[in-house]
């Protein structure tokens, strides 16, 4: 009987592990070629992993809620069904008709040896008829929500299970509910939840979300790791807002895509890149390597507050239609946590788009391994002096900053300013003229 060892697949130079949030299959299971069978969570994103080959599910490595190293084999996959039975075949009809028998029957052949070892959280969780993954109940404890009304939410998933979306649609639902405060008091709460406490007036301590903690992690470790020089440069830009104004329509029409000014920007920095290919680098320890693709991520900023940074794989190879397609797709789902993770892997510059916060300019912390970030300001409309060949002219222009944060270990303020000083170049010698 073959047998096909699945292992965690990489999903970036960052992220060394992930949490396993969800079976989506069980042993015994039949499965087809690229099916979804296990729901990863990382720092960056969650989504799934699918099947590498048609089969049946022999062998389950770790469990919900553990951590598993980036290359490691978490589950065996046998792609030969034998008639014959064998040992494994026999556990799972054992496990198939333990699942058939009575409840009083289950709970005493698979009563506990430990009982006074069970969490409390766990008891109540015992009590419900249903099954909880590990993510929901730990949603459920911080959220404070009752047993009572976790057994009433709709599970959209495998089984009709309680999926991670679920319960973000009823905390959405319950914020915008007015609450029934009399019938709240006599609810059930879920053991060793943590709701957010009041420290002293309006002062409140929240708990970090898994994403949040991650991302903290890693801010703090760039700014450890790194010395960070910022170079700013402010770039006119009226002639690029002038053709966008002119050509978005018709190039929504075109090409069934809104064209935004992050395409052209990200356009601008990959020319900027190939003329300065020491800024597309990373350190590693005494080594110095320059990529030879250009990756360029763009962080996107979620609905939870959290910060996803999805990459334009060979961005210096396509052009701005492709780009535009390029930028809205991941932007979209990665607001819909629709992101695989070879999406959000191997960039190797990223730009921040501050300007769609209101924010003229920005000291972003780089995107570690990488060696440099960009932040682009708010585009505003200025008095500016207008140099013609009959004199200076005092005009209205559209002006923006650029902030650029690199690493001083390999890229010294010569560098780095004359990359940010062509990238503002780029944008301000755009031909207002150019055809889609």
């Amino acid at each position: 009987m073959a047998e096909f060892k699945v292992e965690l697949p990489k999903m970036g130079e960052s992220v060394a592990e992930a949490t396993i949030t969800t079976w989506l299959k069980a042993v015994g299971d039949t499965i087809e070629e690229d099916e979804p069978i296990v729901e990863i969570a990382t720092d960056k994103v969650d989504s799934e992993v699918p099947a590498p080959c048609s089969g049946i599910l022999k062998e389950i490595l770790f469990q919900e809620g553990d951590v598993v190293p980036v290359g490691s084999v978490f589950a065996v996959i046998s792609n030969e069904v034998s008639e014959e039975a064998n040992p494994v075949e026999e556990v799972i009809n054992v496990t198939e008709n333990l699942e058939n028998n009575s409840k009083s029957v289950e709970k005493e052949i698979l009563k506990p040896i430990e009982e006074n070892t069970i969490k409390s959280d766990e008891i109540v969780f015992k009590n419900s008829t249903k099954f909880y993954s590990p993510l929901v109940k730990s949603i459920a404890k911080k959220e404070s929500i009752s047993i009572d009304e976790l057994e009433n939410i709709s599970g959209t998933g495998a089984n009709e299970r309680v999926t991670k979306s679920d319960m973000l649609s009823f905390l959405e639902n319950r914020k915008n509910t007015p609450t029934n405060t009399a019938n709240k008091s006599i609810k059930q709460p879920i053991i060793n939840s943590k709701p957010t406490t009041s420290v002293s007036g309006n002062d409140e301590i929240v708990e970090m979300d898994r994403m949040r903690k991650m991302i903290a992690d890693h801010m703090v470790n760039s700014v450890h790791t790194a010395p960070h020089v910022t170079s700013f440069v402010e770039a006119d830009v009226t002639n690029l807002v002038k053709w966008r104004n002119k050509v978005k329509k018709s190039f929504e029409e075109k090409e069934g895509q809104k064209l935004t000014f992050t395409p052209i920007f990200i356009e601008a920095i990959a020319k900027a890149l190939r003329d300065f290919p020491e800024v597309n680098s990373s350190i590693d320890g005494d080594s110095i390597i320059i990529k030879s693709n250009i990756n360029i991520g763009m962080a996107t900023a979620l609905p939870s507050g959290n910060l996803i940074v999805p990459v334009i794989k060979n961005a210096d190879q396509l052009n701005l239609v492709g780009l535009a397609k390029n930028v809205n797709d991941l932007a979209n789902r990665a607001k819909n946590s629709q992101l695989k993770p070879d999406e959000i892997s191997g960039g190797t510059y990223t730009v921040s788009n501050v300007g769609t916060f209101g924010n003229v300019m920005g000291t972003p912390i780089i995107n570690q391994p990488q060696s440099a970030i960009l932040a682009l300001g708010a585009i505003k409309k200025k008095p500016a002096v207008i140099e013609t060949e009959s004199g200076d002219l005092i005009g209205i222009r559209h002006l923006m900053f650029l902030s650029h944060s690199y690493d001083h270990r390999n890229i010294d303020g010569a560098l780095g300013g004359r990359f940010v000083r062509k990238v503002a170049d780029y944008l301000e010698n755009f031909d207002i003229n150019r055809t889609i």
